[in-house]
Formats: structure tokens, C-alpha cells, sequence
């Protein structure tokens, strides 16, 4: 590539993203949305999250791994059943690290689980 090309995209690149993240700035109150799609960008912050974390309580070094051997699947599962009772986020958070933190031990040294 040119180095023409190069800063094209660059500039390019930067005004799509500007525009992209700017839109409902520059637009302010003079635009509504329906009530059915504010209701659903409700979910969009758990949806992101569950995208970013899901990933990383299956894969074990690039591969799937859905056994019980799989410490982040176990304390992730144990997590979201304490989050059903609990309701609480930060609780849950806690919870489930303690919850890894131990399964994780455990299964690294010859010791019996309880």
C-alpha cells in the first residue's frame, strides 16, 4: 500500500468512527426511538458482557473444553445459580471468584473434593 492509501484509510477509519459514536450526540432529543427498542437496548450491556465472558469459560487453550474438569465453566455455572438466588452483582463477582480460586486449586493437586 501507497502511503496515499494508508492515510485514506486512516482519515477514513477516523471519520466512521467519529459518526458512529457521535450520531445520537449531534442528533440531541430531536430524535425518537420506539419504546420497543429502548426496551432493548436495555439488554445490550448484559448481552456484551455475556459475549466477552462466555468465550473464555469454554475455550482452555484455544479449545473447547465442556467437561467437569474445566474449572472457569464449573465457578461460572456456580456463579450464575448464586446470582439467581442472590440477585446481587458484586456478591456474584466475589462469590465466583472464590468459587474458581478454590475449584482451580483443588483440581491442580491430588487433594480430595469435598
Amino acid at each position: 500500500m501507497s502511503d496515499l492509501e494508508i492515510w485514506s484509510a486512516i482519515v477514513l477509519l477516523t471519520l466512521a468512527t467519529f459518526i458512529a459514536r457521535s450520531g445520537f450526540w449531534l442528533a440531541g432529543a430531536r430524535i425518537r426511538l420506539p419504546d420497543a427498542l429502548q426496551g432493548a437496548l436495555r439488554y445490550a450491556p448484559a448481552c456484551a458482557l455475556a459475549a466477552i465472558i462466555f468465550p473464555d469459560l469454554i475455550l482452555v487453550q484455544g479449545q473447547i473444553d465442556i467437561s467437569w474438569h474445566n474449572p472457569r465453566l464449573l465457578a461460572g455455572c456456580i456463579a450464575a445459580a448464586f446470582f439467581m438466588v442472590r440477585k446481587n452483582m458484586l456478591q456474584t463477582i466475589l462469590f465466583g471468584m472464590l468459587v474458581f480460586t478454590l475449584l482451580r486449586l483443588f483440581m491442580s493437586s491430588n487433594l480430595p473434593v469435598f
